[in-house]
């Protein structure tokens, strides 16, 4: 049961002197933008994986400062204003989704 990592391992000394491992349950927590790391708005933690999620472009993966950005490097790579090796190996690949979407 313990192997799982849905339970973290926290090291004890009981009073006694033993070491001992002592497991808890980690639930989930917020979602994250993939590339700045700031909390995603608009998403609610309870209910289904469905009712997680916005559905608008990169929803749920990048928060929206993040996302307007990749839309406008995506778009000047599209008319040839930008290479894409003038992007950030980190935005890259969502630059590479929203030309190939």
């Amino acid at each position: 049961m313990h192997r799982s990592r849905s339970f973290k391992r926290f090291n004890r000394i009981t009073s006694t002197g033993r070491n001992v491992v002592h497991y808890r349950r980690i639930g989930a927590g917020m979602p994250h933008c993939a590339l700045c790391g700031a909390e995603l708005n608009g998403i609610s933690l309870k209910g289904g994986r469905t009712r997680r999620t916005n559905s608008r472009i990169f929803g749920g993966v990048l928060c929206s400062g993040c996302s307007a950005e990749i839309i406008k490097l995506g778009s000047r790579v599209e008319h040839g204003y930008m290479k894409l090796n003038d992007i950030a190996i980190k935005q890259r690949a969502f630059v590479l989704q929203l030309v190939a979407h």
